[in-house]
């Protein structure tokens, strides 16, 4: 309980005039600027964050013929690159990617990988292991200029490829040179991956989702020189831009997918699939393009001949695609500023009736969401593909998992974790396709910034949308982990601990903070909408990140991103006490009265309470000749004397001083401590007695003469029941124990549970046996549109 202090009226001027802290900062000043960490600002990259005058970026354009093997599972392909080095260098040699290589025999990745051997394994685990049998890797065939027909030499560096040029490249000069491999696609489930194929054993049939499935040209900038660290299997693809003209020869009875835009339409779908991807195109919900009861035909049957499928795609920076006859295929229309766009699904009779309801209202939901927050979505196309495992995003392509039951069912965990990936991939065209960061480098400039915008376009699909993550309080339990466990992030991609906190939950649940908290959201929106603007299919880094944001709203970040991104220290700020001051009036008839009511209300000593029971007279009330004038006298009743040097007092003040005694206000002085290090704005709660409430939010900037304790004073004309820290848990502290004055008990829970083994628990629709069974292929209508 706080007890007020009286304070002598003299001091109030004092403690109005801002205090001389004294400054204790230990080590590096957590508001120092970033200097070395950040590059020095050029004409190619400015100080204020945008492209410079001189900014430049290379251009890579293909021309692919790719062939699918449908009976070994297999790719062969040939390409022509035509590279342009619009940089100021001459080049005497170019470096493409192997991506598939990390599949080979001698891979790197394999080689560093490290595991534990447990008493007990799966088959499926230990096959993991081992992964014998199995060589993806590229089989380069043929490299030679176009044209000329000169073999080129190359050498192959795990999985970098140097082609070297007969003469170096002159800057604004072109090369165009033909690339021919083959290798062997990875069954996902079996190997992991990003792409691969998936089979189905009840019908025999095949899905593929290819990518990587060709030598890509590496990124040459002014930052690094060539981008060609090795794919270990984490840090992710960093390209540059080019128009891709991609013909796919697959089984005829297959329906194929990819990024752009399908140049052919008229050689591989029949009429009445053509007027279904016409009529979706103009349609508001998805429209059956091939229909399940088509796939289920085309499952049974085995094509002999095959079919070229053709597509071309504009200024992308990759390609791929997916191929299977069991897909169903579903579309509609919709306009993002204006300008039309396809949102379209691919996905088997197993992904329904989920996939028919969900998937393509996502991708829809996605674009317009993402284009809200960012820049418009400008590809005419969004697909949605399903696959086995996870998610992976590509130019206007992407894969998801989430499947039904095979009754139809599904539980609420696979009808979000539906909806959040297709979110999560989709919006993957904006980051890094469009707003095209080094993932190599730093995952956290896609992943991060994107599942931030996932976490923003889930709260637009629902009202009380489980995201999981984006809300500081979800951060906690990693924050509060310990260092050693932790990397900033600020880490190479292929050195993270925790990729899934450090590199999506850590940054998203960051730029949270600084949209609600630090800068608020029409500071932040307007910052964070330039950047995209400004690096949109350019190479951004993060220093580019981080002073656009700054330069774009006229906030002061580099607290937060020297904190947030460059070390793991966590949010743990603290109420240390609470001292309660009031102003002595002078007025004897308040003064006295309140201590008078001060001392009745004190409890008496437990010996006190005793001596009331066990003493039943003192000798004064056996004797009463024994009490004079101090038995009778009253120490707190007001004398006409006092009365009168009361109104003595007062007529020497101001009568802005004599308003200042008749409020009679509080003054709170309250200690805060920052035990996490990470230094945060204070955000406090004071609960008055009358039940009601305000907030105060203070800047950071309270800690920047002394970043590990602080003491502010609060003048309020309500006293305060009680002080709360971060009371909407709007800053990730990990300890909420230390939040509030008076203390109070924070509960934590533990679980029971039964030492045998259960029976896996059936989903709600399981259980709900009264319901009606599901229909397969909600949500898309046209002929045949499911079963």
């Amino acid at each position: 309980m706080l007890k007020p202090t009286l304070l002598a009226a003299g001091l109030v001027a004092l403690l109005a005039a801002p205090a001389l802290a004294q400054n204790t900062n230990s080590g590096t000043d957590k508001f120092a600027q970033l200097g070395q960490e950040l590059p020095t600002p050029n004409t190619y990259r400015t100080a204020s964050g945008a492209p410079g005058r001189d900014y430049w970026q290379q251009r890579a354009d293909y021309n692919i013929r790719v062939t699918l093997n449908d009976a070994n599972q297999s790719i062969s392909g040939t390409e022509d690159i035509t590279y342009t080095n619009l940089s100021p260098d001459k080049l005497s040699y170019l470096w493409l990617q192997l991506d598939a290589n990390i599949y080979a025999p001698n891979s790197m990745t394999e080689a560093t990988q490290t595991a534990e051997l447990r008493e007990k394994m799966s088959f499926q685990t230990l096959e993991y292991l081992q992964r014998t049998g199995f060589d993806g890797s590229f089989k380069i065939d043929d490299i030679r200029m176009k044209g000329a027909g000169k073999q080129l030499p190359y050498t192959v560096n795990y999985t970098m490829m140097r082609v070297d040029l007969p003469q170096a490249l002159a800057p604004k000069q072109s090369v165009t040179f033909t690339v021919k491999w083959h290798y062997t696609v990875n069954d996902q489930k079996k190997t992991g991956g990003r792409s691969g194929y998936e089979y189905f054993e009840q019908d025999k049939n095949y899905l593929y989702e290819i990518a990587q499935f060709y030598p890509r040209m590496a990124v040459y900038d002014d930052v690094n020189g060539w981008q060609h660290k090795q794919f270990l299997g984490t840090g992710e693809f960093t390209l540059p831009f080019g128009d891709y003209r991609v013909a796919i020869t697959a089984p005829a009875d297959h329906v194929v997918g990819a990024t752009g835009t399908l140049q052919n339409p008229d050689q591989v779908l029949s009429a009445t699939q053509r007027k279904r991807f016409d009529q979706a195109k103009a349609s508001s919900k998805p429209v059956v393009i091939v229909t399940q009861d088509e796939a289920t035909k085309a499952e049974q049957g085995r094509a002999k001949d095959t079919k070229t499928w053709v597509y071309s795609a504009k200024n992308v920076r990759d390609f791929a695609w997916a191929s299977s006859r069991k897909f169903i295929w579903d579309a509609m229309g919709l306009k993002v500023e204006g300008k039309p766009v396809v949102a379209m699904s691919y996905y088997p009779k197993e992904a329904n009736p989920l996939w028919g309801q969900y998937s393509t209202q996502a991708v829809a939901h996605t674009l317009k969401t993402y284009s809200k927050f960012t820049i418009p979505y400008e590809y005419p196309v969004a697909i949605s593909v399903h696959g086995p495992i996870g998610g992976m995003e590509y130019p206007m392509l992407c894969f998801n998992g989430y499947r039904p039951e095979a009754d139809g069912t599904y539980s609420s965990a696979t009808k979000y974790g539906l909806i959040s990936v297709v979110i999560h991939e989709v919006g993957h065209n904006f980051f890094p396709m469009i707003v095209n960061s080094d993932e190599r480098q730093w995952t956290w400039m896609d992943e991060g910034l994107n599942t931030f915008m996932q976490y923003l376009t889930e709260q637009e699909w629902e009202r009380g949308y489980p995201s999981r993550r984006g809300e500081p309080a979800q951060i906690v339990p990693y924050m509060a982990m310990n260092p050693n466990l932790q990397n900033p992030i600020m880490t190479n991609s292929e050195s993270v601990l925790q990729l899934g906190n450090n590199a999506y939950g850590k940054p998203a649940t960051a730029l949270n903070i600084l949209r609600e908290t630090v800068m608020g959201r029409q500071l932040f929106d307007y910052a964070f909408k330039t950047y995209a603007q400004r690096w949109a299919y350019k190479h951004p880094k993060p220093a580019d990140f981080f002073r656009t944001m700054e330069d774009a709203s006229g906030v002061d970040l580099d607290w937060f991103w020297r904190g947030w991104f460059y070390s793991t220290e966590h949010t743990d700020l603290s109420i240390e006490n609470v001292q309660w001051y009031k102003v002595d009036s002078k007025n004897p008839d308040i003064e006295n009265a309140a201590r008078r009511e001060e001392m009745n209300a004190a409890p008496k000593s437990l010996s006190q309470q005793r001596n009331l029971q066990d003493i039943n007279k003192t000798l004064v009330d056996e004797k009463p000749e024994l009490k004079d004038f101090y038995n009778a006298y009253d120490p707190l009743a007001v004398s006409e004397s006092d009365k009168a040097r009361y109104q003595q007092y007062v007529s020497k003040l101001k009568p802005e001083q004599q308003e200042i005694l008749k409020k009679g206000l509080n003054f709170y002085q309250v200690e805060l401590k920052n035990l996490g290090g990470l230094v945060m704005p204070v955000i406090i709660q004071m609960t008055y007695t009358d039940g009601t409430n305000e907030v105060v939010n203070i800047p950071a900037e309270i800690w920047r003469r002394n970043n590990a304790e602080v003491t502010k004073v609060f003048i309020t004309e309500k006293p305060v029941a009680s002080f709360t820290l971060d009371p909407f848990l709007q800053t990730a502290d990990t300890d909420l124990s230390n939040n509030g004055f008076p203390r109070k008990l924070a509960p934590s829970r533990f679980e029971l549970f039964q030492q045998q083994q259960q029976p896996a628990p059936q989903n709600p629709m399981q259980r709900n046996v009264s319901s009606q069974q599901p229909k397969q292929g909600g949500g898309a209508t046209g002929a045949g549109g499911g079963n």
